[in-house]
């Protein structure tokens, strides 16, 4: 097997593991800052609101790219990106500081710092190092404020929308070829060769069934994941391996990384694939697991 074939299985778990371990760290710094996603996180409406969310954002993207609005897709995505890091930093200076000026002053310079180097040195190093940071921060977050079992529920609806949107519908794919087009830093990529460049190079078409310079992956394949991973860890008591990561959370990462093998499996096909039928589904049978060993305590 040449580096070609190499690569992915071994960068992308390990970015998805990067991903589930920093969305445990920064779950406790979310946490004490009070940030969270939903009021109410034993709420049954929690994961039918997100998917809604999702669905009218999906919607309207897909509208703006049909009549050739990139440019203001690219505005709303630097936007959310700019807002995610708000929250983030937020969490991360209020363990630093309580002061109010101090904090606000830090929040929004790092903020605007990581925002400005994402969208004027994109190089694929860079994006990859901020959306660790991103992914587990919205997975921190999510994870924090949505207790397990409704994370299930999510997970399992979101499995089965994106097996539609890739295979039936195709319109996941359209979208992805959107973004992709704007060089927009909301995915991971793992170069293919040494001198790549994301600037230089782009990814490619995903659907014309040529040699991509790059693989890709979904920074919300690696989010959604890490969710349960958060909310195992947060909701559920018991052991924890190094005082840290109790034992559902630790067979849910395990679980994350088996259903990333098998989609690594069929992405050497070299066509898209919906990485979230075996994420999600290794991830929820890997909590299961975990959460029997620990005696469903």
């Amino acid at each position: 097997m040449d580096i070609k074939r190499i690569t992915p299985f071994l960068v992308m778990p390990l970015l998805l593991l990067a991903v589930e371990i920093g969305s445990i760290l920064l779950s406790l710094p979310v946490q004490a800052a009070g940030i969270t996603a939903f009021e109410d996180p034993t709420s049954i409406a929690n994961p039918f609101i997100f998917i809604l969310i999702l669905l009218v954002f999906t919607g309207f993207l897909l509208l703006l790219i049909k009549y050739g609005k990139k440019n203001w897709i690219a505005a709303i995505i630097a936007l959310s990106i700019f807002l995610t890091f708000v929250y983030i930093f937020t969490a991360l200076v209020y363990v630093v500081t309580a002061d109010p000026n101090l904090s606000m002053i830090l929040i929004f310079t790092l903020s605007i710092l990581a925002t400005v180097l994402l969208y004027k040195y994109p190089e694929w190093y860079v994006i990859d190092g901020l959306g660790i940071l991103i992914a587990a921060g919205v997975a921190a977050i999510f994870g924090a404020s949505l207790e397990y079992y409704l994370v299930v529920v999510l997970l399992v609806l979101l499995a089965v929308y994106d097996a539609i949107s890739v295979y039936k519908t195709k319109h996941m794919i359209t979208l992805a070829e959107g973004v992709i087009d704007l060089k927009t830093p909301i995915l991971f990529v793992i170069p293919k060769r040494r001198n790549y460049s994301f600037i230089r190079d782009g990814i490619g078409k995903l659907s014309d069934g040529g040699e991509r310079a790059a693989f890709i992956i979904g920074m919300g394949d690696m989010i959604m994941p890490s969710i349960l991973v958060v909310s195992a860890n947060v909701f559920l008591k018991g052991w924890r391996l190094a005082g840290i990561v109790n034992l559902p959370a630790l067979g849910a990462i395990l679980g994350s990384l088996a259903g990333l093998c098998v989609l690594l499996y069929f992405v050497a096909s070299g066509k898209p694939q919906a990485g979230l039928p075996p994420l999600n589904g290794g991830t929820i049978l890997g909590f299961v697991l975990g959460w029997a060993v620990a005696g469903f305590s």
